[in-house]
């Protein structure tokens, strides 16, 4: 392992030499092509009109002006970060750029969820809340296999009921039936937790937790009953692991023992409601399955639209994710509406993720306006609290550790990183952002949940070894060199894009004041200096680890 690290720095300078790196000024070839037109299964306009609808009545009521529309830059940026994990790269933006043809951004939506990179992040995302992100029971549990699983059904698009079914019910090995390690890391020698199991199972695939209805009735939610939970846990019971992997005995029964008596008994499988979707035959596991989605079982479509809204605006509808109140609450009815389309649409999740970027609220700026009717008006943080709650306002979110690293390696390259690059350059992102998310610190599967941001953060941003390796334009072969050497004499061209690669956007008068200062009169050595000083001054700025 250490051998391939000493060896990366060479082989980035030999894929360097053979790279095309000036694409600054102009358009530039891509992997992936953007269609000409939409194609038929990601027609969303009912949906989106939907969502818009509820949330303008919604605005009426509480007096609220929406936000204005962000620019195009900044909604390919929030898409990037939601579906990628990462910004775009140059020689997207520069492809962006140059396409003017109608339904830009819903042409580039479909572009992003057939790339492969699609796939792989929202597989990590969405295996967080399926398995965790511990090592798991060793030789039973490989999390490699499963991601690997998972993001293959999410680039077929196959619909999130059977993916949700192959994971309950599934049987074999970890390493030949990947969907198996759902169960298996849960392991406990030859059996399973199926208390954890339960837990798990509800958690993800309905957004409720009644872990604490494993030892009492739950305090605060009346709904939810220790003989509820039980009886779901008893459906794991049979599962068991062998040299043969995942199997089934149906002997097997779910026993508790009464801490004060001390004795034990018997629970049988049963569900808390929706008794009659429950098949009479099948495998205890496979039963269960069916029940969770069902297509009566509202909670499980609204489950999957209320994290997926999450993953794309970065916090969901209602949090938390995994505490939703009852169908038909007036809190969630907009939850309720979006699962009645996502059920209609065959469960497809690259169809929700196209319906909800093409909504208005993702649309929207994440600024309120300060001049109205001529004058202006001062936006306090009450305002903007009051408009972020009802989505008349893009929220801004702190990006997560990989999505901090994403940016930062994706903005220092010409290039678009992805399974296409050179392998040297896929190896560095591998090992620096396993590096960056440890040092910067992991959310575990609590990846919905808002942390406030710390200074070892702030820190390793600025003085963290990658950063400044990233940041260096003298070899010529990263985005600060090409640009420098791509754009001299022509210091607002490099200073614009500086800033678009970075947060997104161009300079605002005051930016530019500042920096084009900085470049001014520069060439060779000292306009790559000024070149790393402005990437570093963007890394480090508030805005480029948010999104907005």
């Amino acid at each position: 392992m250490s051998t391939i690290r000493r060896l990366i720095p060479l082989l980035l300078v030999v894929a360097g030499l053979l790279a095309l790196v000036r694409v600054v000024a102009g358009p530039a070839r891509s992997t992936s092509r953007t269609p000409h037109k939409l194609d038929s299964r990601f027609a969303t306009t009912s949906a989106t009109a939907r969502i818009d609808s509820w949330l303008h009545d919604r605005w009426k009521d509480e007096g609220l002006t929406p936000a204005a529309a962000a620019t195009d830059l900044a909604i390919l940026r929030r898409l990037s970060l939601a579906l990628h994990g990462t910004v775009p790269s140059l020689e997207e933006l520069r492809d962006f750029q140059s396409d003017t043809r109608p339904q830009r951004i819903e042409r580039w939506t479909q572009r992003l969820l057939s790339d492969s990179r699609y796939a792989t992040y929202v597989a990590e995302r969405l295996g967080r809340v399926l398995v965790g992100v511990d090592e798991g029971p060793f030789l039973a549990f490989r999390s490699d296999r499963f991601h690997a699983w998972l993001a293959d059904e999410l680039a077929a698009d196959r619909p999130w009921d059977r993916i949700v079914v192959s994971l309950v019910a599934a049987r074999g090995l970890p390493t030949d039936r990947p969907a198996t390690n759902f169960i298996t890391v849960a392991q406990i020698d030859d059996d399973v937790d199926e208390e954890q199991l339960a837990g798990r199972s509800i958690r993800a695939f309905l957004g409720q937790r009644i872990d604490c209805a494993q030892c009492h009735d739950h305090f605060f939610d009346p709904r939810w009953k220790q003989a509820h939970f039980q009886g779901l846990a008893a459906f794991y019971a049979p599962a068991r692991f062998t040299a043969l992997g995942v199997d089934d005995d149906r002997d097997r029964i779910f026993e508790i023992t009464d801490h004060e008596t001390k004795t034990t008994r018997e629970i049988d499988p049963g569900v808390p409601f929706g008794a009659e979707w429950l098949p009479e035959n099948g495998s205890n596991r496979r039963r269960l399955a069916a029940w969770l989605t069902d297509p009566r079982n509202k909670r499980f479509d609204r489950a999957i639209v209320n994290r997926a809204w999450g993953l794309m605006f970065g916090r969901p509808f209602y949090a938390p994710v995994d505490d939703l109140p009852d169908p038909g609450d007036p809190a969630t009815r907009l939850l309720d509406l979006l699962a009645e389309d996502f059920r209609d649409n065959g469960r497809r999740l690259k169809w929700l993720f196209q319906a909800l970027a093409a909504s208005q609220p993702f649309r929207l700026d994440s600024r309120l306006p300060t001049d109205m009717d001529g004058g202006t008006v001062e936006v306090t943080r009450e305002d903007l609290e009051r408009h972020e709650l009802a989505w008349a306002v893009f929220p801004l979110v702190r990006l997560r550790p990989e999505q901090v690293i994403g940016a930062m390696l994706q903005a220092a390259s010409v290039k678009t990183i992805d399974r296409h690059s050179h392998l040297a350059t896929r190896a560095r992102r591998f090992f620096g952002e396993q590096d960056f998310v440890q040092e910067y610190g992991d959310l575990g599967d609590e990846e919905l949940v808002e942390q406030a941001g710390t200074i070892p953060q702030a820190l390793l941003r600025m003085n963290g070894r990658l950063a400044n390796e990233l940041i260096s334009a003298a070899s010529g072969f990263t985005a600060p060199g090409a640009i420098a050497d791509a754009s001299d004499g022509d210091d607002r061209l490099c200073l614009a894009t500086c800033f678009e690669v970075c947060v997104g956007r161009m300079p605002e008068a005051e930016e530019s004041a500042v920096f084009l200062e900085w470049l001014k009169g520069t060439s060779g050595q000292k306009r790559y200096r000024a070149v790393e000083d402005i990437f570093w001054s963007l890394f480090n700025s508030p805005e480029f680890s948010w999104n907005h």
